[in-house]
């Protein structure tokens, strides 16, 4: 038996466009919820949400038979990724990725021997199916997705050789933190950056990896598929909650005051 299919990865692998969801509330339930309702794919972020590994693990549970997991690390540590992948995860958006030398690192971490540095002890994970899965260790590997983030100058200057690395399947767009590092903290969609994130996502796109990112707006999204974007998270669970609870509360107490 190999290691379970990771349907993210052979989606990008064909060059199906695809729609997901950044997941931050850190509760199975909510989850659940979010990957019942028709993305492609789902985004735990330990990054800027406050999970941890028992958090993530929970939701890995609960997500596998409704979508795709993704999984974003606050870093790429080699250590914290064992641990998730362990756990289940077979796809990893790393933050702050700034050269080709850092992305070989991260393809590294996330192989079993010879290709990389992975520790064998998946019998006691779930990614094994506690090891149930007889050929997990010689056929992993090929699961593995790697998403890098490139969201500095630092990032954009290396961007051609992150490109040709070997292992990354995939190169995501932080507008935002590239919008702040650029100089433009207080007006991420200044004209500028719009132009910056646009020639990005072609360059992306251009090579043989896919092109990622985030955003809020309906026409920003559109025209992020058209400059070569495949796979865009279209919203946030948190985001959607906490501006749909404040309307509500607006119109009732807009209600209640004029009563």
């Amino acid at each position: 038996m190999a290691a379970p299919l990771n349907r993210f990865k052979a989606s990008l692998a064909k060059g199906e466009r695809s729609i997901g969801c950044w997941m931050g509330l850190c509760d199975p339930y909510a989850a659940e919820a979010t990957a019942r309702a028709g993305f492609d794919w789902v985004l735990i972020d330990a990054e800027h949400a406050p999970n941890d590994l028992a958090s993530i693990a929970r939701q890995l549970q609960v997500l596998d038979a409704h979508t795709s997991p993704i999984v974003r690390l606050p870093m790429g540590e080699p250590w914290l990724i064992k641990q998730v992948l362990d756990a289940g995860a077979q796809s990893l958006l790393i933050p702050m990725v700034n050269s080709a030398e850092e992305a070989r690192a991260l393809v590294r971490a996330m192989r079993y021997p010879p290709e990389g540095i992975r520790g064998m002890g998946y019998v006691l994970g779930r990614a094994s199916h506690f090891g149930t899965v007889a050929d997990y260790a010689a056929t992993a590997n090929d699961q593995m997705c790697l998403i890098v983030q490139v969201e500095t100058r630092a990032g954009l200057d290396a961007l051609d050789e992150i490109l040709e690395v070997d292992g990354v399947d995939a190169v995501f767009v932080g507008p935002a933190d590239l919008a702040a590092d650029m100089g433009h903290t207080t007006n991420p969609n200044a004209p500028e950056m719009q132009a910056v994130v646009a020639e990005t996502l072609r360059r992306i796109a251009a090579s043989d990896k896919a092109a990622g990112i985030i955003d809020f707006d309906d026409k920003a999204l559109a025209q992020h598929f058209e400059n070569g974007a495949q796979f865009v998270a279209v919203g946030a669970d948190v985001v959607f909650l906490a501006r749909g609870l404040r309307a509500l509360a607006t119109k009732w107490q807009d209600h209640i005051a004029d009563a």
